[in-house]
């Protein structure tokens, strides 16, 4: 079972502060590291915030443990399946659209899989990843345009694009009805910032 959508912010909290306090840091050392303002770590820790994807990155890079760790249930050693409707909707658009993140791997390599939908008009910037990112995306139904860098690629269903996603990046629905594709991100390096903590924690 995945975790209720009432309760995620609640859940991405407690798993921020557990991993906080893991590495012994302080509210003002994950923030520094973070880039997010002290004050935003203590509402995502209280469960009070609605943190957007790349608040939620910066955190997870901070503390070296991935997106996946801080939304899907704890991973066994079997298989692990996410039924319809149980991914954690990490971002939701004004038209109805919406990021899913639908199963992933954590540190050292994170990997994620992520189902995108976006309202005519709709758009998504992203930050840039951890060196060495890259994403892989399958447009599934409509057609969507693909900002990296100062490139564009503008995609229709059943066409893929392979990109660098350490280059700031954004997802956009141009088009006059909704688009729907499926977004796979690895980072390999997502992982040095937990060695990194437990040395210098």
């Amino acid at each position: 079972m995945g975790i209720p959508r009432d309760s995620i912010g609640r859940v991405i909290g407690e798993r921020v502060r557990a991993a906080r306090r893991a590495r012994e840091w302080t509210l003002d050392r994950l923030a520094e590291r973070s880039g997010v303002s002290r004050r935003m770590v203590v509402n995502v820790e209280s469960g009070e915030a609605n943190p957007s994807i790349a608040t939620l990155l910066r955190l997870a890079e901070a503390l070296g443990i991935g997106l996946p760790s801080l939304v899907e249930p704890p991973a066994d050693t079997g298989s692990r399946v996410t039924r319809t409707g149980e991914g954690a909707v990490l971002w939701s658009g004004d038209g109805g659209g919406r990021g899913v993140l639908v199963t992933g791997e954590d540190a050292p390599e994170v990997f994620e899989l992520w189902e995108w939908t976006l309202a005519p008009g709709e758009r998504h910037a992203s930050e840039p990843h951890t060196a060495g990112a890259r994403e892989l995306l399958l447009v599934v139904d409509g057609e969507v345009v693909i900002e990296v860098g100062e490139e564009t690629h503008a995609l229709s269903a059943g066409d893929a694009l392979r990109f660098d996603g350490s280059r700031p990046h954004a997802y956009r629905n141009d088009g006059g009805s909704r688009t729907r594709f499926c977004l796979a991100v690895l980072e390999p390096a997502a992982g040095a910032a937990n060695k990194e903590g437990r040395q210098d924690g």
